[in-house]
This record gives structure tokens, sequence and C-alpha cells, in this order.
């Protein structure tokens, strides 16, 4: 069977390797990679190496060589498609069953690579043709050698609308595939399409792999916008893309460090000038799936946009959109550049030291919130304090991680109470104590087992993420909700790092993972009888659709909880108000036991 090349290279990366490799054989890390002996040959001193960031693995001693899917054939005596199958329900992934639709998509993608790589290959002829010289010349302009502007594959896209066209045409390929690639474009009143890029110096835009998917191009006369990329397309999407990721990965992977600037110039100057660590945004909002990108590599990337005001409006929007995915050891750091000055300027001018000097002050997500609310607040009166307070508070309350948004909260509090005196409190008002009861010993012991019960639910939700951690990415949100004991917080905690991770997709792996940081203790007590007996969905031999139902009668019923919790205490206060919302906070509740099955 045959499988669509992107789909088997999403599912390298969505499997851990060094944790596959795990379970046959015990590694040990130096530097980048992971030694052991040969699962293959009976050996004394270990010649098997494990390289995670280039996702293959070697056996000095047998010759064996090979990728996680044939790690897994080697070892369990799979076939290709037996292997891939396995991975894939590991890892949660749908396998693209054989079709003529699906062989056709294939050969449609593949024929979409194929044109952007020879229009690449086109542009860079071109820079080095009279006609480019021009272009040629600006790039000498802004200091780049001959050996960056290959690294790069940095091109020039002649001013003749037809040009691209006519040279790809001569290589067998159709003006509607080139239409779908983004190197022509229709335009009204023209007879024929016409080049998406025209007289500009052509950046290709590549995925992980280094296979060009587009084109950046910045203008040599006076077309607008000055940068412009090619439209979207099936291979390109703006928002998942990193310019330079390609060139950047090994030396960020050394550096433990990776440099996010806003344009191509920054990114290719950075990296001439010894930051090879170096990617740009694409000119576009820092999105949730390239911070995803990045934290496969480093745990802090450093963003270091211009430092304009519009620099510095794009660095707060980051900021915003990265607040709600925090995670224990995964965030980031903000460098701030000189006013109006960008990273190209700053090198230029003042050299690479300068550029150091700025990224090791980079600040936490914190400090840059704090001080660009500050500036647009100023909060030099009571109300606007109030508004400043109450507006940090307010991004905090959206972090994921449940940790991470308490320590955020409290680090606020903590700085309010600093510099205004003013102590606001997690939780205001004062409540009536409960009235006198003689069955208040009955009561007691029936609140224990109702504690009891709920324990119980967490420990099935646990037990379920761990044996299915599919269900674990599916429901991260609901499982950083959950209120757990002290000996039960870490395990949840690291479970969700893993789901946010997608290390070790696998049950087995995320198990021997759990019992190497030390949660031995914790998985003992909820992957027992006394979970499953009440939670017999969370067992590993459960249908997927048998634990997913399960988790989400636990989910409903926990909301309903807190709902009823709700309804008493506002029962308990002498607000009006509160009287107002009774109803529809016991409708509320009602609802939603309902929906819980309970």
């Amino acid at each position: 069977m045959a499988f669509p090349p992107d789909f088997l290279e999403q599912l390298r990366e969505r499997v851990s390797l060094v944790d596959i490799v795990s379970r046959h054989v015990k590694l040990q890390r130096r530097g980048r990679e992971y030694v052991g002996l040969s699962p293959f040959k009976q050996e004394r001193t270990p010649s098997f190496t494990v390289v995670p960031e280039k996702g293959f693995f070697h056996c000095f001693s047998s010759g064996e060589h090979g990728d996680v899917i044939g790690f897994l054939m080697r070892m369990e005596g799979l076939s290709f498609p037996e292997a891939v199958e396995k991975l894939a329900q590991a890892a949660g992934l749908e396998v693209p069953r054989e079709s003529p639709e699906a062989a056709a998509q294939a050969r449609r993608r593949r024929g979409l690579l194929d044109a952007v790589e020879a229009a690449a290959a086109f542009y860079e002829r071109q820079l080095r043709l009279p006609a480019g010289r021009r272009a040629m010349d600006y790039l000498r302009g802004r200091g780049l050698d001959d050996d960056t502007i290959g690294r790069f594959r940095l091109g020039y896209a002649p001013g003749e609308s037809g040009a691209v066209a006519q040279a790809l045409k001569r290589g067998g390929f159709e003006a509607e595939t080139l239409l779908e690639a983004g190197l022509l474009r229709l335009r009204e009143g023209a007879e024929a399409p016409v080049a998406s890029l025209r007289n500009r110096v052509v950046f290709p835009i590549t995925d992980r792999r280094g296979r060009p998917i587009a084109f950046g191009g910045r203008t040599l006369g006076d077309a607008q916008p000055k940068y412009l990329n090619t439209p979207e397309t099936p291979i390109f999407r703006k928002g998942e893309v990193l310019y330079g990721l390609a060139q950047a990965r090994d030396a960020a992977w050394r550096a433990k460090e990776i440099v996010v600037v806003e344009g191509y110039m920054d990114a290719i100057a950075l990296s001439q000038a010894g930051f090879a660590h170096t990617v740009a945004s694409l000119g576009t909002a820092f999105g949730e799936n390239q911070l995803r990108a990045l934290w496969r590599i480093v745990d802090e990337p450093v963003l270091c946009f211009d430092g304009d005001e519009a620099g510095q409006r794009a660095a707060r929007r980051a900021a915003e959109r990265a607040l709600p995915l925090l995670a224990p050891g995964k965030s980031l750091r903000f460098a701030r550049l000189p006013d109006d000055r960008d990273p190209d300027d700053l090198v230029r001018q003042d050299g690479a030291a300068a550029l150091r000097a700025v990224v090791e002050r980079a600040q936490a997500p914190i400090d840059l919130l704090w001080s660009s609310e500050a500036a647009a607040v100023r909060p030099d009166s009571p109300d606007r304090r109030a508004r400043f307070s109450g507006n940090l508070l307010a991004l905090a309350s959206g972090i994921r991680d449940r940790t991470v948004r308490r320590y955020y909260e409290a680090e606020i509090r903590s700085r309010l109470q600093e510099q205004f005196g003013v102590n606001l409190r997690p939780e205001t008002g004062a409540r009536r104590p409960a009235p006198p009861s003689s069955a208040g010993g009955g009561r007691d012991r029936g609140q224990a087992r109702i504690a009891g019960l709920r324990e119980r639910q967490v420990q099935g939700v646990l037990a379920a993420a761990v044996n299915h951690p599919g269900l674990a990415v599916e429901f991260a949100r609901e499982i950083a909700e959950l209120e757990c004991a002290a000996s039960l917080d870490r395990l949840r905690q690291e479970i969700l790092r893993l789901a946010a991770e997608g290390e070790g997709i696998d049950a087995g792996v995320w198990r021997t993972h759990l019992e190497t940081v030390g949660l031995s203790g914790a998985i003992g007590g909820v992957l027992c009888e006394a979970v499953y007996s009440l939670a017999s969905f969370a067992r590993p031999n459960a249908a997927i659709a048998e634990a997913r139902k399960g988790m989400e009668q636990v989910f409903a019923a926990y909301r309903s909880a807190a709902m009823e919790r709700e309804v008493a205490a506002t029962a308990e206060t002498d607000a009006d108000s509160s009287l107002e919302r009774m109803p529809a906070l016991v409708m509320e509740a009602r609802r939603s036991r309902a929906r819980s099955g309970m």
C-alpha cells in the first residue's frame, strides 16, 4: 500500500524516535545524540546511535540505518504498512486509504512542489545574468556574500510578466499548475495570466525539509507593497511557516536558542553575522502553529521585532497570542531593539555583539505585557489602576495550564501590592457560616464519600489519558482545569506536557516516560483495578469511543458540580444581584448534570 509522502512526514514528526527506540534500547544522551547497545547485534561497547533532530538511527556494528518506521519494522517484524498503521494509531492520526482520489491528490501536490522548485532554480539563474545585475547590486549593498546568497537560494524575478511562465512551460508545466502554485495570477483585463512576482529580489520560502513551497519578493522599483508573498496554495499556509527554519534548525539545536525576526533580510543578515539560528515570521501575526514549531526545537524562542511602534505592537500581539499556550518549561522571550532600529540595521551599524546584548536582555511575557499595558493605560489614578489590574488579570485568566496561570496571577498581584499598595486577593467577600445541624456528622460523611468519588473520577481521567494518549491531546484543556490532589497534580502536569509536545504518542512510551521521571507511584495509583472498577472507560483495552464518552461524562459531571457549588455560594451571600442569578444558575447546573448522564 502506498502512503502519501506528506502523511508519512507528519507521522515522523508526531512520533518521538527516541521514545520508540527507548522501549527496546537503554539510551544515554551524549550532546545532541543518544547512544546505546545495538539491538541487532551482541556487543559490549555502545555503537547504536539515535539522532532525533535528523529523525534517524544508525547502528555501526550491524550497518542498520533508518527512521522510526524502519526501526519498528526491524524490532517487531512488521511490514511497512503494519508499522505505519501502528504508529498512526498511537499518534492519533487517521491513515489515508488508497483510492483514486488520494492518488490524484498526491500527484497534484507533487506537481506543485516540482513547479515551485523549477521556479526557484529559474530565479536563481536570473540573478546571475545581466538582467539580474540590479538585484545582485541590492543584495551586495545589504552586505550579503556569495555563500549566504547561495545558501538561501536568493534570486531575481524579471520584469517581463510572461518570463517565468515561458521558462516553466518549456519544462513541461501547464499554466493551470503554475496558477495553482501561486507563480502566476489572473489580472483583470489581461489576455493571459501574469507572473505574481516581477522585477523583484526573490526569497524562496521552504518547508522544514528545505523544499521551496512559495516565494517572497522585494521590489526594485516603485511597486507596492515593498515586500510581497506569493498567495497561499495547497502547499503553502503562511500561518504555519517560518522563513529560514530549514537553514536554522541545526544551529538552533546546537545553541538551544532561536531568534525570530520580522523580515527576510533580517533573518538572512543575522544568519550571516553569526546568528545562524534566526528565522522570520513572514510579516504575519505570530501564530500558534509557528510557536509550536519552535517549541519542538527550543523551550524559549526569542522574538526580536523592530524597535518602532509597529514592531512593538506586533510583539504585544504575539505575547497575547502565546499566553494561553504557555506550559511549564514552554514560554518565549521578547528582545527590545533601540527605537526605530531593526535587527539588520543594528548588526550592520553596531556589530553582532550589540544584537547579542539585546537578546541577552530579552523580557519574559509578563514583563512585556506589564510595561505595554502601563504605557497604554497610565495607571496614575485609582480608576486607571483598576483598569490596569483588571486588564492584566484578564489576560492571565486565559492561560490554559492551571499551574502557569496561578503563577502569573500571583505575580501580577504581587506587583500590584508592591507598586500600588493594593492587595487584590483571588476571592473577595465574606460568607456566612453554615448553620448548625444535628445531622452534621452524617453530612460530613456524605461529603467525604462525594469527595472520594470525585477523586476516583479524576483518577479515571488520568488513567484514560495514559492508556489513550490521543484523548489526552483531545481533552488537554479540560484536563488542565481539573482540581487534583497534590499527589496527582504532578502526574497531570506531565501528561499535559507530553500532550502539548506530542512526545511519545504510544501508550507504552508514555508510561515508560512517566516512570522514568519519578511518577511510578502516581502511575500505580491510577492504573489499578480500584480505579478501573469505577471508570471502566479508562482500561487500556477499552475502545477509543468508549474512553472518549467516559471522559466526556466525567467532565460534564465536573462542570455540574462546580456550577452547584456556585449556586450554594450564591445562596449564602446577601447581594440582591445574587438572588437574581439563582434561577439561571440552578437551570444551568441541571442541564449540565443531564448532559453528564449522572
